[in-house]
């Protein structure tokens, strides 16, 4: 095998990075061993893969090659170094090598390390954005369905059928407003209680419809609400609100009535 041949088949290449097979392997030292020409293109050829070698490789950060060194440590107990016996002659043309082999070793260690824990930094922040993403549309579909129900409440009140009745505070709370739409046609009542001065945590409105100088419990009233269903009373002389204590009563507490109207 001449020297144009193994230039031309990139054998000395192959025979850098290992690739050759152990005939041609053994050929090409021997020839290295005479050839000064052909030995001093495989220096270059060396030094330019370890050139190629570090000019592509990936710098971590110092953490990440401290983190990668502590591991290996850790673990160099459970590793078993084996002494290679290699003859005289071949150590020259191995050293290369093994120079190029273990500094595109520790580079892709390195690197290799750097880029998992980047990747799974990156996925952390992916099933954030992930999380962050199904909260926003569970956030969205609930204020789509508030404002759904609100729309709807809104044109219940515009009915044509419907009563506006202010219903004004009595000197017990002068400053408490609210207003009750009903609809004698649809049977409903819908209450605007955003006039309603708050309550301490332990006293809630509640609204009675009188029938026959009976009260009838309408429903609950939270203070500064928009549009409350209540229930609907047939045959109802006047709408009345009390204070009472939270969670309601089964009578009206008539020295906390605050406001009454007329049907």
């Amino acid at each position: 095998m001449d020297k144009k041949q193994i230039l031309e088949d990139g054998l000395l290449e192959q025979y850098l990075l290992g690739e050759l097979p152990n005939d041609q392997e053994i050929l090409i030292q021997n020839v290295l061993a005479k050839d000064d020409d052909l030995k001093n293109i495989f220096n270059e050829i060396e030094e330019e893969f370890e050139r190629i070698a570090f000019e592509n490789a990936i710098n971590p950060p110092e953490k990440a090659k401290k983190a990668l060194i502590r591991e290996l440590e850790s673990s160099k107990e459970n590793i078993k170094i084996r002494n290679i016996n290699v003859p005289q002659k071949r150590n020259t043309l191995y050293s290369g090598r093994l120079a190029v082999a273990a500094s595109m070793a520790a580079i892709f260690a390195l690197s290799s390390f750097w880029l998992y824990n980047r990747w799974q930094a990156s996925e952390q922040n992916l099933n954030g954005l992930q999380e962050q993403t199904i909260a926003l549309q569970e956030r969205l579909m609930i204020l789509e369905q508030n404002i759904e129900v609100s729309t709807q409440r809104y044109k219940t009140i515009n009915n044509r059928n419907v009563i506006p009745l202010l219903l004004k505070g009595n000197q017990t709370l002068p400053e408490s407003r609210a207003v009750a739409y009903v609809n004698h046609e649809t049977k409903s009542v819908l209450v605007n209680s955003q006039g309603l001065p708050p309550l301490e945590e332990d006293k809630t409105y509640q609204m009675w419809a009188d029938v026959d100088g009976v009260m009838i419990n309408m429903g609950l009233l939270p203070a500064d609400s928009d549009l409350i269903p209540v229930k609907y009373i047939d045959k109802a002389e006047s709408f009345n609100i009390t204070i009472e204590p939270a969670g309601g009563n089964d009578h009206p507490t008539v020295e906390n009535l605050i406001s009454n109207v007329l049907l």
